[in-house]
């Protein structure tokens, strides 16, 4: 739903009270433990931040997606790890089932996700299955009115958590690539999965990913979410909101980098004055701001264009490119601010270095993202609309 500006601010002054007050001052908690503290979390379930965009009539927020990377630039300004906790059930967790599920689907899981009850995760990365994920290999195989699913999925955000998988997997072992995929809802429960131990990372703890094991899994054939070999097309369609999503988070990471890199230059002093008087300094600063506000215009500009209904395919890649390679430009720039103290833990500057890296390799690499811009060039060219 659209929120008029009153509640839309009420909204985004919570969620900046709870970073600021809740999670700012664990980060480093959270960096050393690798979990986010359970209060927190219950916490977020109160501010209905795990149902962001579920429908408000399953339980959600329903926010249109200009509110919803409003939020999610709040989010960005602590650890990802914090709206990593809500993360898949915000996008394809509940996505494909808002956009494909039936009434009984919707009715029987969307409730559960939206007040964070469950954690929902999606399973499409293999071993041999990343960027090229119409070459995936996982089989359901049907079997009456069950499919037996058997593969090995890998680096499954929030899967030790997770009580249901949106699950891609081949159903027409003969039809190769995209076209053999269909997408199901799995409950964790389900007799034959193993979840794998947390990967150890480079950032971003507190956030888990882990392999998840299908061995025999038998799924009811009312579980496939759309239909049969639409998988992908599933997948697909909630992509758009997903880039931009995690733009937003990733240039409210550049938010927070700025404002450290600022206050600490405007107190650290060097050659008799504060360093962020010497002009090279602040060159970084100024370059940091501009392309921060850049992204945070796109991404505002492809919300509201993609809550007007206009197709955002490449607006979306085309933001998440730049948003997300900007943010790993800023906290280059933070540390070298820093300096000596940017590489010692004591500041976070360096965590926030290993977090941000990710972005650029979530929702699609920024090398897909090019990929799907030239793309969408050469349709526009085709049809005249350049």
């Amino acid at each position: 739903m659209a929120f008029d500006a009153e509640i839309r601010q009420a909204l985004i002054d919570q969620v900046r009270r709870f970073v600021n007050e809740k999670c700012i001052p664990i980060e480093g908690q959270v960096a050393e433990t690798d979990e986010v503290p359970q209060d927190v979390v219950d916490e977020m379930k109160q501010l209905g931040l795990f149902g962001l965009a579920v429908p408000e009539e399953y339980g959600g927020l329903g926010l249109d997606m200009e509110t919803e990377c409003l939020v999610a630039l709040e989010l960005g300004r602590t650890s990802p790890a914090f709206r990593s906790v809500a993360g898949t059930n915000i996008g394809i967790g509940s996505q494909a089932l808002v956009l494909f599920g039936t009434e009984e689907q919707k009715q029987k899981w969307l409730p559960g996700i939206a007040a964070g009850e469950y954690i929902s995760s999606f399973a499409l990365t293999e071993p041999e299955a990343g960027s090229d994920a119409a070459s995936l290999r996982t089989k359901a195989i049907r079997d009456g009115d069950h499919y037996v699913l058997n593969g090995a999925k890998r680096y499954i955000t929030n899967a030790n958590k997770a009580q249901v998988f949106t699950v891609m997997a081949r159903t027409d072992p003969d039809t190769p690539g995209a076209k053999g995929v269909s997408a199901f809802i799995v409950d964790r429960d389900t007799p034959g999965i193993t979840v794998g131990k947390p990967e150890k990372k480079m950032g971003q703890q507190g956030a888990h990913a882990c392999d998840v094991i299908f061995e025999d899994v038998k799924v009811p054939a009312e579980n496939m979410i759309g239909k049969e070999g639409e998988g992908f097309k599933v997948a697909m369609s909630v992509l758009d909101k997903g880039r931009l999503h995690i733009s937003a988070v990733s240039t409210g990471a550049s938010e927070r980098l700025i404002k450290e890199m600022v206050n600490y230059a405007m107190e650290r002093e060097q050659f008799g004055k504060p360093i962020a008087q010497h002009q090279l300094i602040q060159a970084m600063m100024a370059d940091s701001q501009a392309e921060t506000y850049a992204a945070r215009s796109m991404i505002l500009d492809g919300a509201r264009r993609r809550d007007a209904g206009e197709n955002v395919t490449m607006l979306a890649s085309s933001t998440k490119l730049f948003a997300c390679e900007a943010t790993g430009r800023v906290a280059d720039r933070a540390v070298q601010v820093f300096g000596g103290a940017g590489y010692i833990t004591d500041y976070g500057i360096e965590r926030f270095y290993r977090d941000v890296r990710l972005f650029r390799l979530y929702e699609g690499t920024s090398q897909i993202q090019q990929i799907v811009i030239a793309r969408e060039l050469m349709k526009a060219a085709k049809a005249d609309q350049l």
